[in-house]
């Protein structure tokens, strides 16, 4: 994860006045496009960072969001009170971007929870986006449904306590990548909230719900050993999107943070070539 393509950093506000960081990288040569990236647990915008120099020397114009409580953002921290709030937020850093790229397409990328809270703002603004990439979709997760019952009830009652802790480890099968989560401040002792699981939750209802309404191209990614998501997520949204123009990949033995998993590269071209196939 070192750090050629710096990039310019900023804030917008929310509804309810909490400050929210976001990156831009900028594109090497004149932009064909905008991609605009959605992290997930145990991340933020700054684990882009490797993904946002190979867009930029394709000449995408890139850019990354801080969820609220996570990386540089203000707000209480990783806990998610109401998971349309988030999807507004996106939606504020598309309307940057766009503003600042008239006329360019958009395309969202979403990895684990942000592909969730992607594939939502899809449900309601797809008419913005060229497309969608879904990374890691956090659909199903290894959790059984009565664990996962049991947090979305105690949220009610104890919607501050701490809960669902991720394994840094299985993120990637590159060690360094695992030594830059643990050593990074940021993510630092990150615990899921149960108010924040049950909002993933509530989200995944209504994703199973209305995912058939959801018609942009698509190209869904999951690596076959995926331990904090369940690639079978991935194969229901493949399955359950109604878009012409749809693509599933699955990667043998990679874990769940694709882009900072060994063979990212494979990855990274397959992303590429869907992208250009898709700007002319």
């Amino acid at each position: 994860m070192q750090a050629n393509n710096q990039p310019r950093t900023n804030t917008f506000l929310t509804k309810n006045d909490c400050k929210v960081f976001y990156r831009h990288w900028r594109s090497a040569g004149a932009p064909k496009a905008v991609v605009v990236l959605a992290h997930g647990f145990n991340s933020h915008s700054g684990y882009f960072q490797w993904t946002a120099e190979q867009l930029n020397a394709n000449n995408f114009e890139v850019y990354g969001i801080d969820f609220p409580g996570r990386g540089q953002s203000d707000g209480e921290r990783y806990y998610i009170a109401d998971y349309n709030a988030f999807v507004e937020d996106l939606d504020k850093l598309v309307e940057i971007a766009k503003a600042a790229h008239p006329g360019l397409p958009v395309f969202l990328l979403g990895h684990s929870a942000g592909g969730v809270l992607s594939a939502i703002y899809s449900l309601s603004y797809q008419q913005k986006l060229k497309g969608f990439i879904c990374e890691s979709f956090a659909f199903e997760v290894p959790a059984p449904d009565f664990a996962v019952a049991v947090l979305r009830g105690l949220s009610h009652l104890f919607p501050h306590a701490h809960v669902l802790r991720l394994k840094n480890e299985d993120f990637s099968r590159n060690q360094s990548a695992v030594d830059f989560m643990n050593n990074d401040p940021l993510i630092a002792n990150e615990v899921q909230p149960t108010k924040t699981v049950q909002q993933l939750s509530l989200a995944d209802i209504r994703l199973k719900e209305e995912m058939s309404s959801i018609k942009l191209p698509l190209l869904i990614l999951h690596g076959t050993s995926d331990k904090a998501t369940k690639p079978s997520g991935s194969q229901h949204f493949y399955d359950s999107a109604s878009s012409e123009d749809k693509t599933l990949k699955f990667y043998e033995g990679h874990y769940h943070d694709l882009l900072n998993d060994i063979d990212r590269e494979v990855v990274m071209k397959d992303i590429l070539e869907w992208l250009s196939k898709r700007v002319g």
